[in-house]
């Protein structure tokens, strides 16, 4: 639901968004420069009558003062019968400069306003706010969703080169853009009286005019009482015309003054409403607040960038969507294929299910989960076919997907076929699917055949899953998959540092160096994207379109991409990879990780791997400038032989980036093992704990199994458990 809130409005409006913000930065200049060449009073208290008395010597003939918010003073008279205007000096009432209303702001000003269409371009230009509001708020929404939760907000962006520039801005702009949309839009209300304004009614004409000798200005009484920082507006009588009254408007009110006795006829105070009306007006414009005019005219120039670059997202993702052919109406197929996809690879697995039923002789429509409808009069079998996104979030095509369920309030005829992809490195690997399955499973659906999932888009498992299916149907269906393969990257080999064929188990750590990208290609999403130690990367191996994945051990600040691999008897790319010397390349791309990463703050990190698992661990030690408590648990074979990082880690030590090592060696004398070193430290372990420390797990499954055993007897003291800490965010593992 998200996703669209925000899709539509921005695709819809980016065009008039875009010209109110670039005309409102334009506009927010004026307060700055205004106060710019505005003369301060410098401290001296002066009335109203003081500075009107002093400008009445040198223009006889003044009609007006006027005072902007920014504390300039202007001066509007006539000369020779003709009017004129200058600033002036508030504190002598000599003339400064002459003053030219701006032709250029009057037309940003009806541009921003109105479109030059008049009360029908106000209304589109409100409709603009309103646009502009819904993004802001839902667009904050989706960042928070997409970088685990609200905790983790402003934590570095993640993605495509335009990905990570609307998020960036999006979330530098948010403030400002909500407080422009929120008084913009007061602002529409009150021009079309929708809410009020409390713009006072005109003073009824006063009718106990003295008539007599009008007094001088500078000894007007009531003018005395109101100083100068008060005013707004002071319009003189009209020469030779002693029935007339000055009219005055203040901060707090207006009125009018007889000009020969200098008392006050009528007064009316500005009431809550207008008050109000005022602070929203200073809020939207920056008029008396220029710093916040500046403020929101930097948020405005986002406006135009995220626009650019939220359709580039958009279309690389419709981009990545394949055209399904021969795809019959939703109310005409007797099969419904409902797709929920993040990055697009689902969507074939979609299309090879879609051509083999279309083969069968069945009527199949194939559509995003997202287009879920109430009933389907025709259709006999429906399959969902969904990946999960980051932290067991919906993917981008299934935002919506639960709601509509919610929707649907009878069950249907036809039963229902769920298949989950996903990547069983990441901790909750298919959590959506099974979120799916639970909320048909509590509307009563009836399932077709049990939920079954997909590892790392094995297309083995994909046939095996469809021969299960053409027995659940009673037809022969071939699912024969073939992959697209994932767009990728060159990557040459720097360096490589060997280990372990001592004791039968060749490891090597790889440096390949950061392949350079142009800004086209980071905006297309085509470039190497930013990554951090954690993430994985998908490694194709020659005359192969499947990756193999390997956790990575450094960041985007170190300036290269680096990998622990042990190679496998038989292993296609292990043995690839063991076989690169430097200058040698591989063809590979990242993958975001995000659920393995170390907590934000200062609370300690224990870190726990065995072998090649200290990889993406050795990243994080690296990246701790700040000296964060980080505590390594490091399980090997051989101290001589695979002491992975054994000169790096000693650097660590020293500059306090780690603040502890425990090793654990299997093939010495008294060979012991990563689990059986918790163990001994119990009490340390559990202190940490105490003090709000994180577990992080990098390893095989064996190993990862008996670390958590092993800390399941160290916890049990102080009433807690893995799983607790599971639950917390508190105990994360990266296991293969």
């Amino acid at each position: 639901m998200l996703r669209h809130l925000h899709k539509f409005p921005g695709l819809l409006a980016v065009l008039l968004v875009s010209a109110l913000a670039l005309s409102g930065s334009v506009l927010s200049l004026l307060p700055a420069l205004d106060r710019a060449g505005a003369v301060a009073a410098s401290g001296a208290q002066i009335s109203v009558a003081d500075l009107a008395g002093r400008i009445a010597v040198d223009y006889p003939g003044v009609e007006q003062i006027r005072r902007t918010a920014s504390g300039k003073v202007i001066a509007f008279y006539f000369e020779n019968g003709r009017p004129a205007a200058v600033v002036v000096d508030p504190v002598s009432g000599q003339p400064l400069s002459e003053y030219a209303p701006s032709g250029f702001e009057r037309w940003v000003t009806n541009l921003h306003r109105s479109l030059f269409l008049g009360d029908g371009g106000r209304i589109v230009a409100g409709g603009g706010a309103l646009a502009m509001l819904v993004l802001a708020l839902s667009g904050l929404q989706m960042t928070a969703r997409r970088m685990g939760g609200w905790r983790h907000l402003f934590d570095r962006a993640r993605g495509t080169g335009a990905q990570r520039l609307h998020v960036q801005f999006g979330r530098l702009a948010f403030a400002g853009l909500v407080l422009s949309s929120v008084t913009a839009l007061y602002m529409s209300l009150a021009t079309f009286e929708l809410i009020p304004d409390g713009m006072s009614k005109p003073l009824a004409p006063p009718t106990e005019v003295n008539g007599g000798k009008p007094l001088p200005v500078d000894q007007i009484a009531a003018l005395q009482g109101i100083d100068l920082d008060q005013l707004r507006e002071l319009t003189f009588p009209y020469e030779g015309d002693a029935t007339d009254v000055y009219a005055i408007k203040a901060a707090t009110g207006e009125g009018v003054i007889d000009q020969a006795t200098g008392r006050m006829l009528a007064w009316q105070d500005h009431g809550i409403a207008r008050q109000v009306h005022e602070l929203i007006y200073m809020l939207h414009t920056g008029q008396g607040l220029w710093w916040l005019g500046l403020m929101l005219g930097l948020s405005a120039l986002s406006v135009p960038v995220m626009g650019a670059t939220g359709a580039v997202v958009w279309w690389t993702r419709r981009r990545a969507r394949p055209g399904i052919a021969g795809n019959c109406a939703a109310q005409a197929a007797d099969t419904v294929i409902l797709v929920g996809s993040e990055g697009g690879s689902t969507w074939g697995f979609a299309r090879t299910l879609h051509e083999a039923l279309t083969a069968a002789g069945h009527k199949v429509h194939t559509a995003p989960m997202d287009s879920l409808l109430t009933s389907y009069s025709a259709a006999e079998r429906m399959f969902l076919l969904t990946a999960t996104y980051g932290d067991g979030a919906a993917p981008a095509t299934a935002g919506s997907f639960l709601k509509r369920l919610e929707a649907v309030r009878t069950s249907p005829a036809f039963p229902v076929a769920i298949l989950g992809f996903g990547d069983r490195q990441f901790p909750k690997f298919c959590q959506f699917t099974q979120d799916v399955e639970e909320a048909l499973a509590g509307k009563g659906w009836a399932s077709l055949m049990p939920l079954e999932t997909i590892d790392r888009q094995s297309a083995q498992e994909f046939a095996r899953w469809g021969e299960a299916l053409s027995r659940a149907m009673g037809e022969d269906l071939a699912l024969v998959h073939t992959a697209v393969r994932p767009q990728s990257h060159t990557l040459t080999l720097i360096s490589r540092s060997d280990y372990g064929s001592e004791v039968q188990a060749p490891t090597s750590v790889f440096r390949f160096a950061v392949p350079e990208s142009s800004l086209a290609a980071r905006l297309m999403g085509r470039a190497w994207p930013r990554f951090a130690a954690g993430d994985l990367v998908g490694i194709l191996p020659p005359d192969s379109i499947l990756p193999r994945y390997y956790s990575l051990a450094s960041s985007t600040r170190d300036g290269f991409i680096e990998i622990c691999v042990r190679k496998h008897p038989g292993g296609l790319c292990s043995s690839h990879l063991h076989g690169l010397q430097p200058g040698d390349t591989i063809e590979a791309f990242v993958k975001a990780n995000p659920g393995f990463r170390p907590a934000r703050g200062s609370r300690p990190v224990v870190l726990i791997g065995a072998g090649t698992g200290v990889g993406p661990l050795a990243g994080f030690i690296r990246a701790n400038s700040a000296g964060r408590p980080m505590h390594l648990y490091f399980g090997g074979r051989n101290p001589f032989s695979d002491f992975l990082y054994r000169r790096e880690i000693d650097g660590w030590l020293k500059d306090r980036r780690l603040t502890s090592l425990t090793t654990a060696f299997s093939r010495v004398k008294g060979g012991t093992y990563v689990q059986d070193r918790l163990r001994k430290d119990a009490d340390h372990l559990r202190a940490m704990i105490a003090d709000g420390a994180q577990i992080m797990v990098c390893g095989g499954r064996e190993m990862a199994a008996g670390v958590m055993g092993a800390l399941a007897e160290v916890l049990a003291p102080a009433g807690l458990t893995p799983i607790a800490l599971k639950a917390q965010g508190r105990y994360v593992e990266d296991v293969y």
